[in-house]
């Protein structure tokens, strides 16, 4: 927000990111239904329409909206297919589901009023988590201790190797760290400079410049609400093909 008077001029980019209870001004609690809570709903319900919807009555000659949902379809389905092999293509229903949350979550946090659910780190840091967990344990199950074998770089000496293993260790442990803050930073920061200069067209001065400024930057945030969500399913598909494929070395 924007205000002018004795204080100065100040505006307050981070606002628009607090947490606030639907109903009444108590405390959030984990199970108190927030801004957050109907924002996820309705990035839920946009997916029930697209693909429930609008493909209820196929045809041959597909409508609009079923022309879009099949688009997205295909899209991922070949992404998963490239990235993650054969046999990483049945489990393409979850990325689907994390590429359309995410990229609906991205855009209806564009809409005027409403609520940026991927801009905090406590939604995206679930969605990465879920992916690691998911990979790790997929493929123990499909390698067994083989699964191990990814750490241990065998093309390097010997010497070497253990140092390596470490490193390799680390960097796997800190893939739902980057793979979280990579989304909700972008959006994050997108969002709170575009605030900034909605907050300046408010001065006659520079109203000409920060609207034209504004627009820009808006532009851009619905160029990174999708390219996002593009890194975020692209990279679980690269993690996802450690757990199908064959162990690097």
């Amino acid at each position: 927000m924007a205000t002018e008077g004795g204080s100065g001029f100040s505006i307050h980019p981070m606002d628009q990111f607090i947490v606030k209870p639907l109903f009444g001004d108590g405390p959030v609690q984990w199970y108190t239904p927030t801004n957050v809570t109907l924002w996820m709903g309705i990035a839920i319900l946009c997916i029930f329409g697209l693909f429930v919807l609008a493909t209820r009555h196929r045809g041959i000659i597909p409508t609009r909206l079923q022309s879009v949902a099949e688009v997205f379809y295909g899209f991922i389905h070949n992404m998963v297919e490239e990235v993650a092999g054969h046999e990483g293509v049945k489990y393409f229903p979850h990325v689907m589901t994390l590429f359309l949350f995410i990229l609906l979550s991205n855009l209806l946090g564009l809409l005027p009023m409403s609520f940026t659910t991927t801009s905090h780190i406590a939604v995206t840091a679930v969605l990465a988590v879920l992916v690691f967990l998911g990979v790790t344990l997929i493929g123990i199950a499909r390698k067994g201790l083989g699964f191990f074998a990814m750490f241990w770089v065998s093309s390097a000496p010997l010497a070497l190797r253990p140092v390596l293993a470490v490193i390799e260790v680390i960097s796997y442990m800190m893939r739902p760290v980057s793979h979280s803050i990579r989304l909700a930073g972008n959006l994050m920061a997108g969002h709170a400079v575009l605030k900034v200069f909605a907050g300046f067209a408010s001065m006659a001065v520079v109203a000409p410049v920060a609207i034209g400024a504004a627009t820009a930057i808006y532009a851009l945030e619905l160029l990174v609400a999708v390219v996002q969500a593009y890194v975020f399913t692209i990279l679980t598909c690269v993690y996802l093909k450690d757990a199908v494929g064959d162990a690097h070395h």
